[in-house]
């Protein structure tokens, strides 16, 4: 697949203001520490994230541990990721697996981004790097998707 030559900076039109809202707002209170510039950047990226998984194929994708709280919320309201899902043409599973499984290496990211890419959104580079892929509210559990089958944290201002 080839990545468009242009790059939309933002995936919120896949949402209504008022279903995004209400996304931002649950990775705000399920996420101590997260303001909410942060994470409107949080639920953008986990939009890009669902397009570039829904719109993949034959590849294993995941999100940072950042990006990981917007998908969560984003599945947690489950009328509005439905819809999501659908309008992307395809329903993108969440998979958790266990500490046995975890894939953190930085060449699983950087596919993962290569597919927002090649879905036409540019993903936000401190989103998907290393301190956004460190250990924040989950445990010993990590979240995947594969396409075939089967914080604390304070980012810098966007450029």
């Amino acid at each position: 697949m080839t990545t468009p030559t242009t790059l939309r900076t933002s995936a919120r039109h896949l949402l209504t203001e008022e279903a995004f809202a209400r996304v931002v707002h649950l990775v705000q209170r399920d996420n101590e520490g997260v303001d909410e510039d942060l994470a409107v950047r949080i639920t953008d990226e986990a939009l890009k994230f669902v397009a570039a998984a829904a719109t993949s194929t034959g590849r294993h994708l995941r999100p940072s541990k950042t990006v990981d709280m917007g998908w969560h919320a984003l599945i947690l309201h489950t009328a509005v990721y439905r819809s999501l899902c659908v309008a992307l043409g395809r329903f993108v599973d969440h998979r958790p697996e266990g500490p046995e499984t975890l894939r953190r290496d930085a060449s699983t990211l950087d596919l993962t981004m290569e597919a927002i890419r090649e879905a036409g959104y540019e993903p936000d580079a401190y989103l998907w790097g290393p301190l956004a892929d460190t250990e924040i509210h989950a445990g010993d559990c990590m979240h995947s998707e594969c396409t075939e089958g089967g914080s604390g944290c304070a980012a810098p201002p966007v450029a």
